[in-house]
């Protein structure tokens, strides 16, 4: 059974950083390209970062090139996403994604960046 857990997530100022990290399980893990998407309140789910299955590349919206950085560990089966100078409009629930023929998704961990 594949399961995505996120964690990490939380209230931080604008300026701020925080990791969020998924870990997977249920599946060979680095066998699989993974992404993080987000929904803001009141608007549809976007690609925030995908990452190849051995982590060799990666591919950023703009919204958050230069910021975010997202990183894989095939031995803890996990991803991580390192965000850095955040702003307002990062604020988001932040969902880790298996890519695939069939996607799987995580239940999301939420991120407020707010004074």
């Amino acid at each position: 059974q594949v399961q995505l857990v996120e964690s990490g997530g939380g209230l931080v100022q604008p300026g701020g950083s925080l990791r969020l990290s998924c870990a997977a399980s249920g599946f060979t893990f680095s066998t699989y390209a993974m992404s993080w998407y987000r929904q803001a309140p009141g608007k549809g789910r976007v690609l925030v970062a995908a990452i190849s299955s051995v982590g060799g590349i990666t591919n950023y919206a703009d919204s958050v090139k230069g910021r975010f950085t997202f990183s894989r560990d095939n031995a803890k089966n996990t991803v991580y996403l390192q965000m850095n100078s955040l702003k307002p409009e990062d604020t988001a629930v932040y969902y880790c994604q298996r890519i695939g023929t069939q996607n799987y998704w995580g239940q999301g961990t939420q991120v407020t960046v707010s004074s």
